[in-house]
């Protein structure tokens, strides 16, 4: 027998208290906040208890195997087990039923506001759709929405199209910093794919002019990305969390690698995460029209292009690469109403050929125009540092300073059919910007958001010429005036008024000043001028309001007007438009403005179905467009050896876009659901000699459906995705010459075919720290384009994936 002092049996309870006892916490999924009430109890509910107003949960009543159930009215149910808590560090993350959330909108204002009380279009994609629909990229995930379409060029790339609108009438925001820069072009664009879907928690995309927020740029829409943020601890411990998933698909043998890692104590927290992806060549449908084949490429032996006949037809040679994607962030919050944010952003391809280049037949049709045209590695980086003060001020509730500096690199290299000479141009872009956002919320009903911008780049750009056979290397002409610089300083105000609880009115106003500064260099070509000196204003505004005339039913409606102001690419680029073209600078140019108007409707029928429905129309003026144009008097000038036609960029133009949109929600069951959307859209382009045109970016009629099905471990998806057809004489101009991407109707013209595919995909919780995917897309093999798509789009797709959380 041991005689055990009063101390040493204190200290004993004790440690058997610390090592057999089991307390867990539950957060909220979203914000890391205690979640307290949860009901927790065993199978047959003999054993309960419930967490306190810290979120914490005693859970010695249960056995270490004994399977326990997680419940709260508005967070959906979690099912585990004591063991398999104390692997996940004792925590339990629920997330908020759909049906329960308040949606919230932060890409109108800047700041937190009600989706119900915005006039404007806005559709939002979270962080477990994404994971759901696993895109590989983030040009895929908003095409995985079914309301943005996208065009594709080559693999690595994706220029979305809202409403009519393209490239860079569209804005890309991360974070609340603007992506466009002063060279992002009116020809398709691949930024977008420099975002890695892996870190984004949300996406909003706002329908519409979004001048008066964000300013230039923002005429057919806003596509607002929201990165994950570190989350703090809220115990005295430092805790740590993380994610790794891996993704193959067969269509392009993907093999993507992702980790990330969470370290969070009481007042700071780190959020690491990278990224990388393999992309093998992209192989297309079986059923579609035999122009899309792949039936010969390039290959040079012997320092001599040689033409090769494709093994494999249907294998679009040559389209794959590779990318890693990098984010950092921490967060300081030293008190409830300080917090302080530092994200760095970096991501970078490797070189990718541009497919639609690589298919040009040559001037006698018997071979390939070019023997190489890639692009070389796309790198974008971004160092964000934002101070955001919460709390009641005489002037402000909310203060917010961003202030971001994002450099930029992209580079072009094409070479003709058996011609030694290896053209190439690089650029290079540094981007700094400021912002500073105020939120009053003081004046009753009465909300109001104003603010500053300014926004500095400086465009570095070089060109060169390299024969393949003896390496030497001599300097040509750059794509863009060397030491260019494009910069803005604007204001804005934005209210929103509460004027009865079922109506709300939003209304905003903003006011751009833009300087364009470029010095051209007359080396290669006898300019007739010397710079480019532009300072141009823009005043532009919203007025809007949503109203509920019954509960079950919405009514919105918002007028805007939108901007875009002449950027480095529109008055100084110098490239090969299309074959036997070339654009050259023009200094004389005018913002273009458009004008907006946009109905919304929205009906609940008890819950089960939801009608939605948006009709808008768009009115550009002084419309920035390629057009004839005249160099020194000649309509045609040699550039990389060939002779080419002169055209410019030029306010030469108005455009006509008017469109439908209609969506529906369908609740058969608790598990039972469907989701539909279809976008009609028509555009126009007018020309100052009343020349009309089918507009360019106007894509065709598409849409999906979708029926889900869903308990709390499973979730599948079968849908499909389907467009219309768009006819030789519905095509815009610039597209019916590229008859090489299009299939021929009965009259041997260029024409889009309509296409649709049939899909599937699901995910299975295997444990609460393990889940896997299949997706497997175009079961039916269809071969087809997305419009005024270079590539053709994947063929039957088998997707698999697996993720684990620690």
């Amino acid at each position: 027998m041991y005689n055990l002092k009063p101390t040493s049996t204190l200290i004993l309870f004790f440690f058997s208290v610390a090592v057999f006892a089991q307390e867990v916490t539950v957060l909220d999924a979203d914000t890391g906040i205690p979640i307290d009430n949860i009901a927790v109890f065993n199978k047959d509910q003999s054993k309960t208890t419930v967490s306190d107003a810290n979120g914490k949960i005693n859970l010695d009543v249960f056995s270490d195997d004994e399977k326990i159930t997680f419940r709260h009215i508005s967070y959906e149910t979690f099912i585990t087990t004591k063991s398999q808590l104390a692997k996940r560090g004792n925590r339990v993350y629920l997330h908020q039923k759909t049906e329960q959330l308040q949606e919230v909108i932060m890409s109108v204002s800047k700041w937190e506001q009600q989706k119900k009380q915005i006039p404007q279009k806005v559709e939002t994609l979270d962080d477990r759709s994404i994971a759901f629909t696993t895109p590989q990229t983030s040009a895929d995930l908003l095409q995985n929405s079914g309301k943005v379409f996208v065009q594709k060029s080559q693999l690595g790339g994706g220029s979305p199209m809202i409403r009519g609108f393209s490239t860079n009438r569209l804005l890309l925001s991360v974070d609340g910093v603007r992506m466009n820069n002063a060279i992002f072009r009116g020809g398709n664009l691949q930024n977008v794919i420099s975002i890695d879907p892996f870190t984004v928690k949300k996406t909003e995309i706002t329908f519409g002019p979004g001048s008066v927020i964000y300013g230039s740029d923002a005429i057919g829409g806003v596509m607002s990305f929201y990165t994950k943020q570190p989350h703090f601890s809220y115990t005295d411990s430092l805790t740590i969390t993380g994610n790794a998933d891996y993704r193959f698909s067969t269509a392009n043998n993907e093999n993507t690698a992702h980790i990330d890692l969470n370290f969070g104590q009481k007042k700071w927290a780190s959020y690491t995460s990278f990224t990388y992806n393999n992309f093998d060549d992209l192989k297309m449908g079986k059923h579609g029209p035999d122009s899309y084949l792949r039936n010969n490429y390039v290959i040079t032996e012997n320092g001599t292009d040689v033409l090769v006949a494709n093994d494999d037809p249907r294998k679009q040679v040559v389209t794959g690469y590779d990318q890693l994607n990098f984010l950092q962030k921490f967060s300081y919050r030293p008190s409830s109403t300080w917090k302080y944010d530092l994200g760095l952003y970096y991501s970078e391809t490797s070189d990718y050929s541009r497919y639609d280049r690589l298919i040009r037949p040559s001037r006698d049709g018997l071979g390939l125009r070019s023997a190489e045209w890639y692009y070389g590695p796309q790198k974008w980086f971004m160092g964000n540092f934002q101070i955001t003060q919460k709390g009641k001020n005489k002037f402000y509730d909310g203060v917010k300073l961003t202030t971001a500096y994002q450099f930029f690199e992209e580079s072009r290299h094409d070479r003709g059919f058996q011609d030694v000479e290896l053209y190439s141009t690089k650029e290079k872009v540094d981007a700094i910007s400021v912002n500073l956002d105020f939120e009053n919320k003081k004046i009753g009903n009465f909300r109001l958001y104003y603010g500053a911008e300014y926004v500095f780049n400086k465009v570095h750009s070089s060109g060169s010429v390299k024969d393949i056979e003896t390496d030497e290397v001599e300097r040509t002409a750059s794509r863009y005036p060397d030491g260019a610089t494009w910069q803005t300083l604007a204001g804005y105000v934005n209210s929103e008024y509460q004027i009865k609880p079922n109506f709300s009115l939003l209304s905003g106003i903003r006011y751009s000043q833009v300087w364009v500064d470029a010095e051209f260099e007359k080396t290669f070509y006898p300019f007739p001028f010397d710079e480019a000196d532009i300072v141009t204003g823009a005043l532009t505004g919203s007025l809007g309001f949503s109203w509920f005339p019954w509960s079950d039913f919405q009514v919105t409606l918002n007028g805007s007007t939108g901007f875009r102001a002449p950027n480095i690419d529109d008055i100084g680029k110098i490239f090969d438009s299309e074959p036997g073209s070339v654009v050259v600078p023009n200094p004389d140019l005018e913002p273009e403005y458009a004008y907006n108007g946009e109905l919304g409707l929205r009906k609940n029928f008890n819950d089960v179905l939801v009608l939605k429905g948006a009709a808008y129309y768009t009115y550009l003026v002084d419309a920035l467009v390629r057009r004839d144009f005249s160099f020194n008097g000649e309509t045609e000038i040699e550039y990389n050896g060939e002779p080419s036609n002169v055209q410019a960029i030029q306010n030469a133009a108005r455009a006509y876009v008017y469109g439908f949109e209609f969506g529906l929600d369908a609740y058969f069951t608790e598990n039972l659901s469907l989701t539909s959307n279809l976008t009609i859209t028509e555009g126009t382009e007018e020309d100052d000699n009343g020349t009309d045109s089918p507009a360019r970016h106007a894509p065709p009629l598409f849409g999906d459906a979708h029926v889900v099905w869903q308990n709390q471990k499973l979730k599948a998806d079968v849908f499909l995705n389907f467009n219309g057809e768009v006819s030789n004489e519905d095509l815009a101009l610039s597209e019916q010459s590229k008859d090489y991407i299009y299939a021929s109707d009965a009259n041997g013209n260029p024409y889009s075919p309509s296409w649709y595919t049939l899909n599937f995909r699901s995910q299975y919780q295997i444990t609460n720290a393990l889940k896997a995917s299949v997706g497997l897309e175009n079961i039916t093999n269809q071969r087809y384009r997305m419009y005024s798509s270079g590539i053709v789009a994947p063929g039957t797709n088998l997707i698999l994936g697996v993720g684990y959380v620690f």
